[in-house]
């Protein structure tokens, strides 16, 4: 699993139901090198830390093999990576191969998984369509959310190096299954 690339957003505020709406999501490629920080990736825009960002989502990574299956379902949409919101886009992602509480190194850091990404509206504002969380909740394309364990810097290129597997917990798939609504 290779970074292909590297993506941070700005604060762009928004009309959204008759209201004024802040948000992060729109994330786009950089050429630069990022920095894991413990609660977020420097430079990134975090508007709402209930949700992201923080010790157990410093950093959201999304697979680019993903990228297919949506395209398909969004045609018109401007495609460039961090379109998810993701601060790191990888060539493949299996989120069915990963396991919660596996520490990877990456770059400069070593960070370790947490958590499947869980949609939310702000996801519909960014692909201008709603329908999005419901194709979203019914894939296993959730991405990943991982803590950083050592600070350090991404670079294009890097790899995604298992140090420490955790198969006896459930995957990132399993663990989304579980928090889909009914």
């Amino acid at each position: 699993m290779k970074v292909i690339s590297l993506n941070i957003g700005t604060k762009k505020t928004i009309q959204w139901k008759n209201k004024t709406v802040e948000t992060g999501i729109f994330k786009y490629p950089v050429k630069t090198p990022i920095f894991l920080n413990t609660e977020n990736v420097k430079n990134d825009t975090i508007v709402d830390k209930n949700n992201h960002g923080g010790i157990n989502k410093a950093v959201y990574i999304y697979g680019e093999n993903h990228y297919h299956y949506f395209k398909n379902l969004y045609p018109n949409l401007d495609w460039k990576h961090g379109i998810f919101g993701e601060n790191i886009t990888l060539k493949h992602l299996n989120e069915t191969q990963i396991h919660i509480g596996e520490i990877y190194q990456l770059g400069e850091a070593q960070i370790q998984v947490t958590q499947p990404r869980l949609p939310c509206y702000k996801l519909g504002i960014r692909f201008n369509n709603q329908s999005i969380i419901k194709h979203f909740w019914n894939s296993t394309k959730s991405g990943v959310y991982f803590k950083v364990i050592k600070r350090g810097s991404v670079n294009i290129g890097d790899k995604l190096v298992l140090l420490h597997s955790a198969q006896e917990n459930l995957t990132i798939a399993e663990t989304y299954t579980l928090k889909k609504p009914k």
